[in-house]
């Protein structure tokens, strides 16, 4: 599903219009993004978290060339899908 697909979704179970709809996801993401940059936590009970952990720096291998290579220290966004989640997933529901 892309984002065209997820607001037409929203607008038909909510009932709004689709710049409403549209206008709803794209200040939810929003807020996701300012949270995980603050380096916060975002817990939504039922469907997972995102939380932003960090990565250590590497050696690694330059899959074209085969010479080693470093690669720096990061943060990444990590989810944690919660257990309805994870229940309705693996039954397939």
């Amino acid at each position: 599903m892309n984002k065209a697909e997820l607001v037409k979704t929203i607008s038909n179970k909510a009932k709004l219009n689709q710049t409403t709809a549209q206008k709803a996801l794209e200040v939810m993401l929003d807020t996701f993004k300012d949270t995980l940059k603050k380096g916060n936590k975002i817990q939504l009970i039922g469907f997972g978290s995102f939380e932003v952990a960090k990565r250590a720096a590497r050696k690694g291998v330059n899959p074209q060339t085969k010479k080693p290579i470093s690669i720096s220290a990061k943060k990444v966004v990590k989810f944690k899908p919660g257990k309805e989640l994870k229940e309705m997933v693996s039954k397939g529901k």
